[in-house]
């Protein structure tokens, strides 16, 4: 708030005044973020300082040698060996200050190279007050590779010579896209073949992919080094470091300049919200103590997740996340970052057990985290001043926590999205229990528009989350085992096929339209993958059948699964050449018929949606009201025989408005709408109307 600015301007509540019987909770929330964030301006010269800590602790070249800096309250003495000392105990000793701060500096060999060479192995010998020694991983470690004898991770020196670095070649960022179009991906997976991709093979061979698909940003999953693959990179052990698995930190940034060069903006999944339990290789009891990074006992314990959590309040927590996330967008040039668990991080009980119903008070009180929520604000705060133009961050929230998408200086908590969590889940809910003849019109339409005003969404149907083992995909739920052996083109398609495919397309586009002002799809899903995803472990004999991408089924041009992202590149195709999921676009929808199944909507400047869910029945003649006189003409069909559906509507036949009000419209258009089908028609006369 400005100095001359009253409390109850706060803008946040301006906005919503239902949110004035809490504003003294939002209030204390913005008062806490502005006296910590004056306390490390003090102290520590400021916020961008304090996120460069990178800079300052870890291992690094200086002049005449190398410095190392950790921080280890609960260590009496630390000691840095390995490679270079060919791992004689106890190493090289470090001094300690008051603040547990340890530093060392090693001088450069007598021919001026570096004392630690790089590429070598580091460990740290941490020597507590209980005069216990352990052997842990620098805390800013930027590269760890798994050590094959005892399959711990080792600490790596990154450090290559200028001639081995990578020369960046394009932009350093890439501003944030007018239409925010998210394909998630995980490298491991990203190949057809049993094994774990590359970060070189995924820049090869699938980023091409998502940019003829006409997505506009990717997001990438399990970048942060974690030692348990099937994690899907959530139980991070090393947060500074990239995952070893997909290759060098060096591959990372050709694919990060790469999708650069296609123009792609590059989000990061980033886990801020706890950390693997995992001693040996990250985090946990690095000083000997469960409370160094975290809370201490069971309040540092989750109880779903089976990891640690953070203590957003500790001065050097804070400098730990801040750094790590300032690192991989000055280090890598990620252009934003997914925030993993927001919901966890907001609330004391993390969300476990708890049914938000909306209610307003689920959202303020005792239950609130207010440190992480600090942090929060900080994070968004100092980001997007550094980054103004390239910036964005999402929340992976599924409370609705109101001001979570408002700006910091407005009362927020500073993110750009949040991702629309419960579209997914009524979707799996229609499609399981429900026949398609009692689905309910009037479900689908407030599920897909149930958003906080002004606060942006990210609409998905399946993000990975509903690709794992155990679930299944929306196409697996719609189609199941006939995708094995009824998909050929040279058949006729069976009425599931023909019901898998054609709701799949439906369901998708909707979402599209109503569901947010972003979209997401997890990779393959564009076409439907046929399995779930289960990482190589035990209880599958190691195998990798389950972890990967058959892209495969798509390239076969005898195959229906080209249908399906045919029209994934048909929607986005459309969204380019008229605006339809952005903010602050024209919405209304026009018609939700629950006898009929049919949904119909006006989105943007001239769009018609148009949806017959219904499993039997077409209509002729069916009357539309709508806002925009005059011609309207077929942009996108999903009964187009190349996109799997029959090609019952003529593309070429116009359709004129009649001055008859219908459903408060003041002009009606005569459609045909077939069965289990959607259409989008726009108004070529939209300019003469204005």
């Amino acid at each position: 708030m400005k100095n001359n600015e009253k409390p109850c301007e706060l803008k946040v509540v301006k906005d919503d005044p239902s949110l004035e019987p809490f504003l003294g909770d939002l209030l204390l929330r913005y008062k806490r973020y502005k006296e910590l964030k004056r306390e490390i301006e003090m102290k520590e010269g400021g916020l961008d300082k304090f996120s460069c800590g990178y800079s300052k602790f870890g291992l690094h070249r200086c002049k005449g040698g190398l410095e190392f800096r950790e921080w280890l309250p609960g260590a009496k003495d630390l000691y840095l060996f390995g490679d270079f000392n060919d791992w004689k105990e106890p190493g090289y000793p470090l001094q300690r200050n008051s603040f547990g701060h340890f530093y060392g500096f090693l001088p450069d060999n007598s021919d001026g190279s570096p004392a630690i060479a790089h590429a070598s192995r580091i460990k740290l010998r941490v020597l507590t007050f209980e005069n216990q020694w352990l052997i842990r991983n620098p805390a800013w470690a930027t590269f760890l590779i798994q050590n094959p004898t005892s399959f711990v991770y080792d600490a790596v020196f990154w450090s290559p010579p200028e001639e081995w670095r990578y020369s960046w070649r394009h932009s350093t960022h890439t501003t944030v896209p007018n239409s925010l179009r998210i394909y998630e991906c995980h490298i491991g997976i990203a190949t057809n073949e049993p094994k774990v991709g590359s970060f070189v093979e995924f820049a090869e061979k699938i980023l091409p992919r998502i940019k003829k698909l006409g997505y506009t940003a990717i997001q990438l999953m399990a970048v942060m080094e974690h030692s348990y693959y099937a994690s899907f990179g959530y139980h991070v052990t090393n947060f500074f470091a990239v995952s070893s698995r997909y290759g060098t930190p060096e591959d990372l940034k050709l694919l990060v300049d790469e999708a650069h060069n296609l123009g792609l903006y590059v989000l990061m999944d980033i886990v801020h919200s706890h950390a693997s339990s995992n001693s040996n290789d990250g985090l946990n009891l690095l000083d000997g103590t469960d409370y160094q990074y975290f809370h201490h006992g069971e309040r540092g314990n989750h109880p779903e997740w089976g990891s640690r959590l953070f203590d957003y309040s500790k001065w050097e927590v804070l400098r730990f996340l801040l750094s790590n996330a300032r690192w991989f967008l000055e280090e890598y040039h990620f252009d934003g970052f997914r925030f993993d668990g927001v919901t966890s991080m907001l609330y004391s009980h993390h969300g476990i057990g708890v049914a938000f119903s909306g209610d307003y008070k689920e959202y303020f009180g005792y239950q609130v985290d207010m440190d992480a929520c600090v942090y929060l604000m900080l994070m968004n705060d100092i980001l997007h001043r550094l980054y103004p133009e390239s910036f964005l961050s999402i929340a992976e929230d599924v409370s609705g926590m109101p001001t979570l998408c408002r700006p910091v200086e407005e009362g927020g908590i500073g993110f750009d999205y949040r991702l629309g969590m419960g579209i997914p889940d009524m979707w799996i809910d229609l499609v399981t229990n429900f026949r398609d003849e009692d689905w309910d019109m009037g479900r689908i339409v407030y599920g897909l528009t149930n958003r906080r005003w002004n606060e942006s969404t990210v609409g998905y149907v399946e993000s990975h989350d509903q690709a794992l083992v155990g679930d299944k995909t929306l196409a697996f739920r719609l189609m199941d085992a006939e995708m094995y052996s009824n998909m050929s083109i040279f058949v006729p398609p069976t009425d599931c096929i023909v019901r898998g495919i054609a709701l799949h397309k439906m369901i998708r586009l909707i979402t599209y339209a109503l569901g947010g002002e972003g979209y997401l799809n997890f990779m393959g899903n564009e076409f439907g993958h046929p399995e779930w995803i289960d990482f190589p472990r035990a209880g599958n004999h190691f195998s990798y059948q389950y972890a990967r991408r058959q892209w495969n089924l798509v390239e076969d041009g005898t195959l229906r699964y080209q249908h399906l992202n045919a029209f994934d590149c048909e929607m986005h195709a459309l969204e380019s050449e008229h605006a339809f999921c952005r903010a602050h676009l024209h919405q209304w929808i026009t018609v939700h018929h629950n006898q009929d199944k049919v949904i119909a909507f006006e989105k943007g400047d001239g769009l018609l949606f148009v949806f017959n869910f219904h499993p039997v029945n077409s209509f002729s003649d069916y009357a539309i009201g709508v806002l925009w006189p005059g011609k309207y003409v077929l942009q996108l069909d999903s009964d187009r025989l190349n996109l799997g559906g029959f090609d019952r509507i003529d593309k070429d036949v116009e359709h004129f408005t009649r001055p008859l009000k219908q459903h408060g419209r003041p002009h009606s258009l005569q459609l045909y709408l077939p069965n289990r089908s959607c259409q989008v028609y726009y108004c070529v006369d939209l300019d003469k109307n204005r």
